[in-house]
């Protein structure tokens, strides 16, 4: 995520969003969104994994520890522009991976500890984020035109989490439920109608 923050910087864009590369991102749903924030304002937003901040020991006050909000990854998230700059001195150049391993944390953690905790700004949660960590089955159909993100999680086959979908892709040809996802939100694309012929 280093990677992307400082190409973020480097940019002329007005929002940095991270996904996990095993997140569906709704793009008309993410922009018609974000346009209802301003950029030139701080906004964190996203969904967090837990139902309570996040504890830490804090290594600079022994004895005492650290509570922030952190939006997971595994759902995605924004930082406006005006935020992202706020965070240059902690995150820029590599700072990021050095923070990831001063607290000891992934990178969607320390995100949320230099904004929350370190600039003081609150993560303002979105619930059309969705991880792998919620129960995705419970999301339906008629909304799903709602949502920002979807995730997947499959252990085994007895071990499943995804999204229900009845007028789908079989198991077989898309076991993360995405490609279905993708193809009910936007059934007139080439490739979706392409796929359908083949299975017909």
């Amino acid at each position: 995520m280093a990677y992307e923050y400082d190409a973020f910087i480097e940019s002329k864009k007005r929002w940095f969003c991270h996904v996990d590369d095993d997140t569906y991102i709704n793009v008309p749903r993410l922009v018609k969104t974000l346009q209802n924030y301003n950029h030139t304002e701080d906004w964190y937003l996203g969904k967090p994994s837990l139902s309570h901040p996040i504890r830490i020991p804090d290594r600079s006050n022994p004895g005492h520890e650290i509570a922030f909000w952190f939006a997971t990854g595994g759902a995605g998230f924004c930082i406006s522009k005006s935020l992202a700059l706020k965070m240059l001195p902690y995150a820029s150049g590599g700072r990021l991976n050095s923070a990831c391993d001063k607290i000891r944390l992934p990178d969607d953690c320390t995100v949320g500890h230099i904004i929350c905790h370190v600039l003081g700004v609150k993560l303002t949660v979105l619930s059309t984020f969705h991880s792998h960590l919620e129960g995705l089955w419970m999301i339906k159909p008629d909304d799903f035109h709602k949502q920002i993100t979807f995730s997947y999680a499959k252990r085994n086959r007895a071990n499943v989490n995804v999204v229900s979908i009845n007028k789908g892709f079989s198991s077989q040809i898309d076991p993360s439920r995405l490609l279905s996802v993708h193809c009910h939100l936007f059934p007139y694309l080439r490739e979706c109608q392409e796929l359908m012929l083949k299975i017909l």
